[in-house]
């Protein structure tokens, strides 16, 4: 049976090809599905923590102090044979003056997510504020810091040591504002912090983890997943009286589960993607970064590992240290991570060394910037 003639050479139908973002969007929508997977998971397992004595800080900031004790242990003879000579102190020198410009970088970088945000911040103050506030991170409960940072914000709601700052912004912040200002610091540096992990190769996946949250900064995914911090962190401030009696806002009473948003958290402020604010969160990650390339070049062990190797680990360390509940500052948690990620590749002992070397150079940077911005408090209030 005849099927008639075939259409010419090059005239058959061709489907239309679909757009980038009609291919992107189901990977997006897995990567949703997996990531709220993977957040249950990791829900469940925090609220077994806390139902333990002391709760999840304690406990991790307990193991990750365990692992590094044991680590001394075992390394004690080995770190005891290494020295410093004066090329080697100098380099730890330069490492403390970078880790010092890293935190006016982040003071930049969180002053333009202010900007970001639509708040008109007042740039010189709110790096001041910044530099002053951040070595109360090293207070236990690691939230006094943005404590601070949120009364000034917002004007007249107390905090110890506040006297004396000059607003950061133009306008004083409600409450949400507020914690959302103070909250996108983190987010976003914790985000371009695990992007650098790509650096590093793929790393069985590693690297596709790494840039996965980068698609979660989409204003779709990022305005519920910021809002829902923030009324995360209110509740618990709230719970513990850090944040004393505060007005229910409009419609709360009849939304004791803080479901609806205000007009203001949904307003064009998060109707774009935070490039600006990131860059400059990407480039703090990369001074710090700097700060601890110069720890590694002090103890002569720079070549056992490519650079974008050692960035890599340094990125995933920092992030681990940033956002898993422990010691105040991360400590314990970051050089833990650092010896599990880079130890099977460097001899543990100078590994344990730099680690330990930077947690003292990035200290003495936080306590020379905020003291650093105290004097210049009292300098310009007593001219």
């Amino acid at each position: 049976m005849s099927l008639g003639p075939a259409p010419p050479q090059g005239d058959a139908p061709k489907p239309p090809e679909p757009g980038s973002s009609g291919r992107l969007e189901p990977f997006l929508r897995t990567l949703l599905a997996g990531g709220r997977q993977l957040g249950g998971r990791l829900g469940r397992l925090a609220a077994r923590l806390q139902g333990l004595p002391g709760g999840a800080s304690l406990w991790v900031g307990l193991a990750s102090a365990g692992f590094l004790l044991a680590a001394l242990g075992a390394n004690g003879r080995q770190l005891q044979q290494l020295s410093l000579d004066g090329q080697g102190w100098a380099w730890l020198l330069l490492g403390l003056g970078l880790a010092l410009l890293s935190l006016v970088v982040n003071g930049l970088a969180w002053t333009l997510g202010l900007a970001w945000l639509g708040h008109r911040p007042r740039w010189l103050p709110a790096v001041l504020l910044f530099l002053r506030s951040n070595l109360r991170k090293y207070l236990p409960g690691g939230v006094w810091h943005l404590l601070q940072r949120l009364a000034v914000l917002r004007q007249g709601a107390p905090a110890p040591g506040m006297a004396g700052f000059e607003s950061p912004v133009a306008e004083p912040l409600d409450l949400r504002q507020g914690l959302v200002a103070v909250l996108l610091d983190p987010v976003l540096m914790a985000v371009a912090a695990l992007a650098l992990v790509a650096c590093g190769g793929w790393q069985g996946g590693l690297a596709a983890l790494g840039l996965a949250p980068l698609l979660l900064l989409r204003p779709r995914w990022f305005r519920p997943l910021l809002l829902r911090l923030e009324r995360r962190r209110q509740g618990q401030l709230q719970r513990q009286g850090w944040l004393g009696e505060e007005p229910e806002p409009a419609g709360e009473a009849n939304d004791p589960q803080g479901l609806s948003l205000e007009p203001a958290a949904t307003g064009p402020i998060l109707q774009r993607y935070p490039l600006v604010p990131l860059a400059g969160e990407l480039a703090f990650v990369l001074v710090r970064f700097s700060g601890f390339a110069c720890c590694v070049l002090a103890f002569d062990v720079a070549p056992l590992l490519p650079w974008n190797q050692w960035l890599s680990g340094f990125a995933l360390a920092w992030t681990l240290g940033l956002v898993v509940p422990g010691a105040p500052g991360g400590l314990g948690v970051f050089e833990a991570a650092l010896l599990l990620r880079l130890g099977g590749l460097v001899p543990e002992a100078p590994l344990l060394a730099i680690a330990l070397s930077y947690r003292l150079v990035t200290s003495l940077a936080d306590l020379l910037g905020a003291a650093t911005a105290e004097l210049d408090q009292r300098w310009s209030s007593g001219r």
